[in-house]
Protein backbone atom coordinates (compact mmCIF):
# COMPACT_ATOMS: atom_id res chain seq x y z
CA UNK A 1 0.00 0.00 0.00
CA UNK A 2 1.31 3.43 -0.90
CA UNK A 3 2.01 5.81 1.96
CA UNK A 4 3.23 9.35 2.45
CA UNK A 5 6.71 8.69 3.80
CA UNK A 6 9.09 11.44 2.74
CA UNK A 7 12.44 10.01 1.73
CA UNK A 8 15.41 12.21 0.67
CA UNK A 9 16.49 11.21 -2.86
CA UNK A 10 20.19 11.46 -1.95
CA UNK A 11 19.93 8.88 0.88
CA UNK A 12 20.87 5.74 -1.12
CA UNK A 13 24.24 7.15 -2.20
CA UNK A 14 24.96 8.49 1.28
CA UNK A 15 23.91 5.21 2.90
CA UNK A 16 26.30 3.31 0.60
CA UNK A 17 29.12 5.65 1.59
CA UNK A 18 28.22 5.27 5.27
CA UNK A 19 28.20 1.47 5.15
CA UNK A 20 31.54 1.55 3.31
CA UNK A 21 33.04 3.80 5.96
CA UNK A 22 33.74 6.72 3.61
CA UNK A 23 31.17 9.12 5.07
CA UNK A 24 31.93 11.06 8.25
CA UNK A 25 28.69 11.72 10.17
CA UNK A 26 27.72 15.32 10.86
CA UNK A 27 27.27 15.98 14.61
CA UNK A 28 23.56 16.41 15.41
CA UNK A 29 22.25 19.73 16.69
CA UNK A 30 19.83 19.84 19.62
CA UNK A 31 16.21 20.55 18.74
CA UNK A 32 12.71 20.38 20.22
CA UNK A 33 9.24 20.03 18.75
CA UNK A 34 5.77 20.12 20.33
CA UNK A 35 2.62 18.13 19.64
CA UNK A 36 0.05 20.76 20.63
CA UNK A 37 -3.31 19.20 21.50
CA UNK A 38 -6.84 20.40 22.19
CA UNK A 39 -10.03 18.51 23.00
CA UNK A 40 -13.08 18.33 20.72
CA UNK A 41 -16.35 16.36 20.98
CA UNK A 42 -14.75 13.76 18.69
CA UNK A 43 -11.57 13.47 20.75
CA UNK A 44 -8.28 15.37 20.84
CA UNK A 45 -6.85 17.02 17.73
CA UNK A 46 -3.21 17.93 17.11
CA UNK A 47 -1.85 21.10 15.52
CA UNK A 48 0.22 20.45 12.38
CA UNK A 49 1.80 22.63 9.73
CA UNK A 50 2.69 21.85 6.13
CA UNK A 51 6.19 22.82 5.06
CA UNK A 52 6.32 24.93 1.92
CA UNK A 53 6.99 22.95 -1.25
CA UNK A 54 9.94 25.25 -1.94
CA UNK A 55 11.77 24.07 1.20
CA UNK A 56 14.97 22.18 0.39
CA UNK A 57 14.29 19.65 3.16
CA UNK A 58 10.95 17.81 3.36
CA UNK A 59 9.06 20.28 1.19
CA UNK A 60 5.32 19.58 1.35
CA UNK A 61 5.63 17.40 4.46
CA UNK A 62 3.37 17.81 7.48
CA UNK A 63 5.14 18.38 10.81
CA UNK A 64 4.76 20.02 14.23
CA UNK A 65 6.07 23.37 15.45
CA UNK A 66 9.73 22.93 16.32
CA UNK A 67 13.31 23.97 15.73
CA UNK A 68 16.83 24.19 17.06
CA UNK A 69 17.99 24.98 20.58
CA UNK A 70 19.38 28.48 21.17
CA UNK A 71 22.71 28.09 23.06
CA UNK A 72 21.99 31.38 24.85
CA UNK A 73 19.26 29.61 26.81
CA UNK A 74 21.82 27.30 28.43
CA UNK A 75 23.38 30.08 30.44
CA UNK A 76 20.65 32.38 31.77
CA UNK A 77 18.45 31.08 34.60
CA UNK A 78 14.85 31.79 33.61
CA UNK A 79 11.87 32.03 35.98
CA UNK A 80 10.63 28.46 36.10
CA UNK A 81 7.45 26.63 37.14
CA UNK A 82 6.86 22.90 37.30
CA UNK A 83 9.36 20.07 37.72
CA UNK A 84 12.86 21.23 38.61
CA UNK A 85 15.69 21.55 36.12
CA UNK A 86 17.29 18.53 37.80
CA UNK A 87 14.11 16.50 37.16
CA UNK A 88 14.07 17.57 33.51
CA UNK A 89 17.78 16.81 33.16
CA UNK A 90 17.18 13.22 34.24
CA UNK A 91 14.08 12.92 32.07
CA UNK A 92 15.78 14.27 28.93
CA UNK A 93 19.15 12.61 29.50
CA UNK A 94 21.19 15.82 29.61
CA UNK A 95 22.68 18.19 32.19
CA UNK A 96 20.57 20.87 33.91
CA UNK A 97 21.67 23.72 31.63
CA UNK A 98 20.90 21.60 28.59
CA UNK A 99 17.51 20.62 30.00
CA UNK A 100 16.58 24.28 30.46
CA UNK A 101 17.67 25.11 26.90
CA UNK A 102 15.69 22.21 25.40
CA UNK A 103 12.52 23.09 27.33
CA UNK A 104 13.00 26.74 26.36
CA UNK A 105 13.33 25.69 22.72
CA UNK A 106 10.07 23.73 22.90
CA UNK A 107 8.17 26.69 24.37
CA UNK A 108 9.87 29.26 22.11
CA UNK A 109 9.26 27.35 18.88
CA UNK A 110 5.59 26.83 19.75
CA UNK A 111 5.30 30.59 20.18
CA UNK A 112 7.31 31.42 17.06
CA UNK A 113 5.47 29.04 14.73
CA UNK A 114 1.99 28.74 16.25
CA UNK A 115 1.59 31.92 18.33
CA UNK A 116 0.96 29.89 21.50
CA UNK A 117 2.96 30.73 24.64
CA UNK A 118 3.34 28.29 27.54
CA UNK A 119 4.29 30.96 30.08
CA UNK A 120 2.53 33.28 32.50
CA UNK A 121 2.99 36.10 35.01
CA UNK A 122 2.90 33.60 37.90
CA UNK A 123 3.66 29.89 38.36
CA UNK A 124 -0.05 29.00 38.17
CA UNK A 125 -1.04 31.37 35.34
CA UNK A 126 -0.78 31.46 31.53
CA UNK A 127 -0.89 34.56 29.36
CA UNK A 128 -4.04 35.17 27.32
CA UNK A 129 -4.28 36.20 23.69
CA UNK A 130 -0.82 36.92 22.22
CA UNK A 131 -1.87 38.38 18.85
CA UNK A 132 -1.30 42.09 19.60
CA UNK A 133 1.28 44.23 17.80
CA UNK A 134 3.62 44.32 20.80
CA UNK A 135 3.57 40.53 21.07
CA UNK A 136 4.18 40.23 17.35
CA UNK A 137 7.22 42.51 17.56
CA UNK A 138 8.73 40.30 20.25
CA UNK A 139 7.89 37.15 18.31
CA UNK A 140 9.61 38.53 15.20
CA UNK A 141 12.69 39.42 17.28
CA UNK A 142 12.80 35.84 18.59
CA UNK A 143 12.55 34.42 15.06
CA UNK A 144 15.38 36.70 13.91
CA UNK A 145 17.44 35.65 16.99
CA UNK A 146 17.74 39.32 17.92
CA UNK A 147 16.27 38.33 21.28
CA UNK A 148 16.90 35.19 23.29
CA UNK A 149 13.94 33.44 24.86
CA UNK A 150 15.39 34.01 28.33
CA UNK A 151 15.61 37.75 27.58
CA UNK A 152 12.04 37.72 26.27
CA UNK A 153 10.75 36.09 29.46
CA UNK A 154 12.69 38.54 31.62
CA UNK A 155 11.48 41.56 29.68
CA UNK A 156 7.86 40.57 30.15
CA UNK A 157 8.23 39.23 33.70
CA UNK A 158 7.02 35.78 32.66
CA UNK A 159 7.46 32.36 34.24
CA UNK A 160 8.14 29.41 31.93
CA UNK A 161 5.48 26.74 32.57
CA UNK A 162 7.45 23.52 32.21
CA UNK A 163 4.58 21.73 33.96
CA UNK A 164 2.46 22.23 30.83
CA UNK A 165 4.84 20.04 28.81
CA UNK A 166 5.29 16.29 28.75
CA UNK A 167 8.41 14.71 27.23
CA UNK A 168 7.11 12.15 24.73
CA UNK A 169 9.96 10.67 22.64
CA UNK A 170 13.38 11.41 21.19
CA UNK A 171 14.62 10.89 17.63
CA UNK A 172 18.10 11.45 16.21
CA UNK A 173 18.52 12.08 12.48
CA UNK A 174 20.36 9.16 10.81
CA UNK A 175 24.15 9.37 10.65
CA UNK A 176 24.11 9.49 6.84
CA UNK A 177 21.99 12.66 6.64
CA UNK A 178 23.49 16.03 5.75
CA UNK A 179 21.29 17.88 8.28
CA UNK A 180 21.22 16.12 11.63
CA UNK A 181 19.19 16.88 14.74
CA UNK A 182 18.85 15.31 18.16
CA UNK A 183 15.18 16.14 18.69
CA UNK A 184 13.09 15.87 21.84
CA UNK A 185 9.33 15.62 21.17
CA UNK A 186 6.93 17.08 23.74
CA UNK A 187 3.16 17.06 24.18
CA UNK A 188 1.17 20.05 25.48
CA UNK A 189 -2.46 21.19 25.65
CA UNK A 190 -3.58 24.48 24.11
CA UNK A 191 -3.95 26.93 27.02
CA UNK A 192 -7.37 28.46 27.61
CA UNK A 193 -7.71 31.88 25.99
CA UNK A 194 -4.98 31.30 23.39
CA UNK A 195 -5.40 30.39 19.74
CA UNK A 196 -3.07 29.12 17.06
CA UNK A 197 -2.18 30.82 13.82
CA UNK A 198 0.26 30.19 11.01
CA UNK A 199 3.14 32.35 12.19
CA UNK A 200 5.84 30.28 10.47
CA UNK A 201 7.57 31.49 7.31
CA UNK A 202 8.33 27.84 6.52
CA UNK A 203 4.70 26.67 6.39
CA UNK A 204 1.99 27.30 3.81
CA UNK A 205 -0.82 25.73 5.82
CA UNK A 206 -1.74 24.81 9.41
CA UNK A 207 -4.46 22.43 10.55
CA UNK A 208 -6.03 20.85 13.61
CA UNK A 209 -6.56 17.17 12.87
CA UNK A 210 -7.36 14.00 14.77
CA UNK A 211 -4.23 11.81 15.02
CA UNK A 212 -6.04 8.78 13.62
CA UNK A 213 -7.33 10.80 10.65
CA UNK A 214 -3.85 12.18 9.94
CA UNK A 215 -2.38 8.67 10.11
CA UNK A 216 -5.07 7.41 7.72
CA UNK A 217 -4.20 10.24 5.30
CA UNK A 218 -0.56 9.19 5.47
CA UNK A 219 -1.48 5.54 4.81
CA UNK A 220 -3.40 6.60 1.70
CA UNK A 221 -0.43 8.63 0.45
CA UNK A 222 -2.36 11.91 0.84
CA UNK A 223 -0.36 13.42 3.71
CA UNK A 224 3.40 13.52 3.38
CA UNK A 225 5.37 12.96 6.61
CA UNK A 226 8.78 11.98 7.93
CA UNK A 227 9.05 8.83 10.11
CA UNK A 228 9.06 10.61 13.51
CA UNK A 229 5.88 12.52 12.62
CA UNK A 230 3.77 9.54 11.60
CA UNK A 231 5.22 7.44 14.44
CA UNK A 232 4.17 10.00 17.07
CA UNK A 233 0.72 10.39 15.49
CA UNK A 234 0.13 6.67 15.83
CA UNK A 235 1.27 6.85 19.48
CA UNK A 236 -1.37 9.51 20.24
CA UNK A 237 -4.36 7.54 18.95
CA UNK A 238 -5.17 5.51 22.12
CA UNK A 239 -5.87 8.58 24.28
CA UNK A 240 -9.31 10.11 24.65
CA UNK A 241 -8.29 13.57 25.94
CA UNK A 242 -5.31 15.89 25.93
CA UNK A 243 -5.05 15.50 29.73
CA UNK A 244 -4.89 11.73 29.40
CA UNK A 245 -2.05 12.07 26.90
CA UNK A 246 -0.10 14.38 29.20
CA UNK A 247 -0.69 12.05 32.15
CA UNK A 248 1.09 9.12 30.49
CA UNK A 249 4.03 11.18 29.21
CA UNK A 250 6.28 10.90 32.32
CA UNK A 251 6.38 7.11 32.02
CA UNK A 252 7.33 6.99 28.33
CA UNK A 253 10.68 5.61 27.24
CA UNK A 254 13.01 8.38 26.06
CA UNK A 255 15.68 6.12 24.55
CA UNK A 256 16.66 7.86 21.28
CA UNK A 257 15.44 6.34 18.02
CA UNK A 258 18.28 6.28 15.47
CA UNK A 259 18.03 4.70 12.02
CA UNK A 260 20.49 1.92 11.19
CA UNK A 261 21.78 0.79 7.80
CA UNK A 262 23.42 -2.56 7.03
CA UNK A 263 24.48 -4.53 3.95
CA UNK A 264 22.55 -7.77 3.48
CA UNK A 265 22.20 -10.05 0.45
CA UNK A 266 23.37 -7.44 -2.04
CA UNK A 267 21.20 -4.62 -0.77
CA UNK A 268 21.15 -1.97 1.94
CA UNK A 269 18.58 -2.55 4.68
CA UNK A 270 17.52 0.63 6.46
CA UNK A 271 15.69 0.23 9.77
CA UNK A 272 14.42 2.34 12.65
CA UNK A 273 14.55 0.25 15.87
CA UNK A 274 11.05 -0.33 17.20
CA UNK A 275 9.41 1.01 14.03
CA UNK A 276 9.28 -1.81 11.47
CA UNK A 277 6.93 0.07 9.12
CA UNK A 278 9.79 2.32 8.01
CA UNK A 279 12.15 -0.49 6.96
CA UNK A 280 13.54 0.06 3.45
CA UNK A 281 15.49 -2.26 1.13
CA UNK A 282 17.75 -0.36 -1.27
CA UNK A 283 19.77 -1.85 -4.12
CA UNK A 284 23.52 -1.42 -3.64
CA UNK A 285 23.77 -0.01 -7.18
CA UNK A 286 21.16 1.78 -9.31
CA UNK A 287 19.40 -0.30 -11.97
CA UNK A 288 20.93 0.03 -15.44
CA UNK A 289 17.60 0.81 -17.08
CA UNK A 290 15.15 2.29 -14.56
CA UNK A 291 11.49 1.87 -15.27
CA UNK A 292 9.78 5.08 -16.34
CA UNK A 293 7.07 6.46 -14.09
CA UNK A 294 6.43 8.68 -11.07
CA UNK A 295 8.53 6.67 -8.64
CA UNK A 296 11.72 6.06 -10.64
CA UNK A 297 15.14 6.33 -9.04
CA UNK A 298 17.04 4.32 -6.46
CA UNK A 299 14.40 4.43 -3.73
CA UNK A 300 11.15 2.59 -4.50
CA UNK A 301 7.80 4.04 -3.64
CA UNK A 302 7.96 7.16 -1.46
CA UNK A 303 6.39 10.45 -2.41
CA UNK A 304 9.05 13.08 -3.08
CA UNK A 305 6.96 16.14 -3.86
CA UNK A 306 4.35 18.33 -2.17
CA UNK A 307 0.95 17.06 -1.21
CA UNK A 308 -1.31 17.70 -4.23
CA UNK A 309 -4.01 20.18 -3.33
CA UNK A 310 -6.01 20.53 -0.12
CA UNK A 311 -6.81 17.44 1.92
CA UNK A 312 -10.52 16.81 2.19
CA UNK A 313 -12.37 15.39 5.16
CA UNK A 314 -10.75 15.00 8.56
CA UNK A 315 -9.02 18.35 9.05
CA UNK A 316 -10.59 20.59 11.70
CA UNK A 317 -9.94 24.17 10.60
CA UNK A 318 -6.74 26.16 10.51
CA UNK A 319 -6.86 27.95 13.87
CA UNK A 320 -8.00 27.38 17.40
Amino acid sequence: MADGQWYPPEWPDRIRAHTEGTLVPVPPKRAATVLLLKDTPDGPVVHMLRRRASMAFAGGAYAYPGGGVDPRDDDHQVRWAGPTRAWWAERLGVDEAGAQAIVCAAVRETYEEAGVLLAGPAPDEVVGDTTGDDWEADRAALVARELSFAEFLDRRGLVLRSDLLGAWTRWITPEFETRRYDTWFFVAALPAGQRTRNASTEADRTVWIRPAAAAAGYDRGELLMMPPTIATLRQLTPYATAAETLAVAPARDMTPVLARARLQDGEIVLTWPGHDEFTKHIATAPAAEPIAGPNTGPVPGPITGPVPGPVAGPIVGGSA
